[in-house]
């Protein structure tokens, strides 16, 4: 509970924020679906806050039922009553500007939770904007965000770590336009197939497998739809392993859960893509995965060290190449994972002895205990 000036105590005041400019939108909002049907009302008051693909921002109703992404449903945000937020800290209430209405104050939030996925949200810019406003919010902070939202640099800071990394090839906007031939044999000596990915983007959009030269051009276009800046990553033989990660409490380390594996049921896609993950229902979840015990302490290990390499707070999972030859190999930290209970990080948490609502909770708490300022 917060304590009031006069003496008197209310809920703490939690904002949730998702929607975004991105191409996550949809995803976004239905991760703040499920947090706004298992948050503890008893204990938090809740303002849900839209970011409309334009930028606004508006005041949501607070019911998650039309924010649920399904199968012939995308969700979008809409609304006419946009939310000013404050940009500095010696002012931070929340305005609402209604048409045909003067300006009403919202009030104060003690924390947000920022449920953004992707660029303009996800990429430390949103983190940079609460920073700005002295205003405490869930999940890593602007650097960490901003450079493990960007596969490129994140691959940079493993490699410093000595983080075991997939081999891969980094094709910027000038690159793929003034040296091509040049791009194209760089990629061709990773070995085919290759992954072709946009820089800073998650979901599994814009992600191609790639398994000749004759597809490259065509993929790396698709991927420089969402971003110019594209990885071509060598396929790895293998299953993908994940660790969700939560930060430490009152100083302590890092808190890995038990492994997790998608696992395919139906196979009617050719990788781990967005329709798979979202909407075909032929993908189910495993924890813990099955992996030999030594591999598992390998993994929770590795798992702990990218946290801390990475800078990040509050949440990250972590996710792993288990190569047919034993390796084990990172592949990338996404600081705000998918968050719906069927994700893997909820998921994973699940099984490791912390309920949805008690995650929800976790997060909350762990943003609060955060100073404020430089950390």
């Amino acid at each position: 509970m917060s304590d009031q000036s006069d003496g008197s105590s209310r809920k703490t005041r939690v904002a949730i924020v998702f929607g975004g400019r991105s191409a996550e939108h949809a995803v976004s909002c239905s991760t703040a679906a499920s947090v706004l049907a298992a948050i503890d009302r008893d204990k938090y008051d809740v303002v849900p806050i839209g970011i409309a693909p334009d930028g606004r921002w508006v005041l949501v109703a607070d019911d998650p039922e039309p924010l649920r992404l399904a199968p012939g449903h995308v969700p979008v945000v809409t609304g006419t009553s946009d939310v000013l937020v404050p940009l500095g800290s010696a002012q931070r209430s929340l305005t609402v500007l209604d048409p045909g209405q003067p300006p009403r104050e919202l009030g104060e939030v003690d924390v947000v939770f920022p449920l953004l996925h992707g660029p303009f949200g996800e990429d430390g810019t949103i983190q940079g904007l609460l920073e700005l406003a002295d205003v405490r919010y869930v999940g890593s902070g602007v650097t960490s965000s901003a450079v493990m939202m960007d596969k490129a640099f994140m691959k940079l800071v493993f490699s410093a770590a000595g983080l075991p990394i997939v081999d891969h090839v980094l094709v910027t906007d000038r690159q793929w336009r003034s040296e091509r031939p040049a791009v194209e044999a760089a990629v061709a000596a990773l070995g085919w197939p290759v992954f072709v990915k946009p820089a800073r983007s998650g979901s599994s959009i814009g992600i191609s497998r790639v398994t000749s030269p004759d597809q490259l051009a065509d993929a790396v276009e698709a991927a420089r739809v969402h971003d110019p800046k594209v990885v071509v990553e060598a396929g790895v033989h293998g299953r993908e392993i994940e660790c969700a990660v939560l930060g430490g409490r009152d100083g302590g380390p890092p808190r890995p859960s038990r492994l997790g594996e998608a696992v395919v049921v139906e196979q009617s896609h050719a990788f781990y893509d967005f329709e798979a993950k979202y909407l075909a229902g032929d993908v189910a979840l495993v924890c813990p995965a099955d992996v030999p015990d030594e591999v598992a302490a390998e993994m929770t290990d590795l798992a702990v060290r990218a946290f801390e390499a990475a800078g990040c707070e509050g949440l990250a999972r972590v996710d792993f190449f288990y190569a047919d030859d034993g390796r084990v190999i990172l592949n990338e930290i996404n600081t705000m994972p998918g968050f719906t209970p069927s994700s893997m990080y909820p998921y994973a948490w699940q099984h490791s002895g912390l309920s949805y609502p008690e995650l929800i909770d976790e997060l909350v708490s762990l943003a609060l205990e955060r100073p404020l300022g430089l950390r």
